[in-house]
């Protein structure tokens, strides 16, 4: 090899070299810049934990006998939309009722069964999903060591009523069991990036607002951006390690703690050893990451 093809082999290599840096340098510079553009200005994240639920009695007309409950969001003696935690002792069984609004609810823990009074039991294990139409006479009944349900209702307050009271609004009734629960992965909706292996499944649209599940695989370890300035997030099943924007604080959420954000929010989401199962209430979009 003479010396100029030596000189130039060393010119092309050198050159080479510094596009290489030059690339890998815009794309650092990229990355960066796509992660500033994701960081929230003031953040409205908030965590509430199981723990820190403060419970009372869901209908003190009943006293001893009156399942717990405790307030997630809102005020069920008031008008806002509200989410609230209801506890049930085994063999906990309610004589028939109406309520003056529609609920929506979700089995936590234990074995529920919300139906007609004349109807056979149908037990429903955790992350199952029913509906309670306003006016419609029914019965609730649970067996198990813990039985903990949440409910929400888009506007209160939430009242038991004798059924001399009931009346037919035209809605009817949803069970649906945790076996019966549609699941859509990135295939199916762009709300999920293929690498997260997440998967949703929607179960309610009113036009203002929305309900759905959103599963988490295990060693998940991503994000949920949301743009609505309502979000409400529960643990149904499992738990995860939730890191606060404000301060990097990581909170270690278990069934029934919950995260919630009043603006755009990044929810910054781990989860070691098992599966979760969030139920998500928003009035904005959400894309899993």
């Amino acid at each position: 090899m003479n010396l100029k093809t030596v000189y130039t082999t060393l010119i092309v290599s050198i050159l080479v070299f510094i596009a290489c840096n030059d690339n890998t340098k815009n794309k650092t510079e990229a990355e960066t810049e796509n992660t500033m553009a994701e960081q929230i200005e003031n953040p409205t994240n908030k965590v509430l934990l199981s723990s820190e639920i403060k419970w009372e009695k869901l209908n003190p007309a009943r006293g001893e006998q009156s399942p717990q409950a405790g307030t997630i969001w809102g005020d069920r003696n008031g008008n806002a939309a509200t989410g609230f935690l209801a506890k049930f002792a085994n063999g906990f069984s309610s004589p028939p009722h109406i309520h003056n609004v529609t609920y929506r609810a979700v089995v936590i823990s234990g074995s529920i069964h919300n139906d007609d009074a004349n109807a056979e039991k149908m037990w429903m294990k955790p992350g199952s999903f029913w509906t309670q139409p306003e006016g419609e006479p029914h019965i609730t009944a649970a067996k198990g060591e813990e039985n903990i349900a949440l409910v929400e209702i888009s506007s209160g307050p939430y009242l038991v009523k004798p059924i001399e009271e009931a009346f037919d609004n035209g809605e009817r009734p949803i069970n649906i069991d945790v076996t019966n629960v549609v699941w859509l992965n990135s295939d199916e909706t762009n709300l999920i990036d293929a690498k997260s292996k997440a998967e949703l499944s929607f179960l309610w649209d009113d036009g203002d607002s929305k309900g759905l599940f959103a599963k988490l695989p295990k060693a998940f370890n991503g994000t949920i951006k949301t743009d609505g300035t309502v979000l409400h997030a529960v643990v149904i099943k499992g738990g995860l390690k939730y890191t606060l924007p404000q301060n990097q604080e990581v909170k270690m959420l278990d069934e029934g703690s919950s995260f919630s954000a009043t603006d755009k929010a990044i929810h910054t989401i781990s989860n070691a050893d098992n599966d979760a199962v969030l139920y998500i209430r928003t009035n904005g979009s959400i894309q899993i990451n």
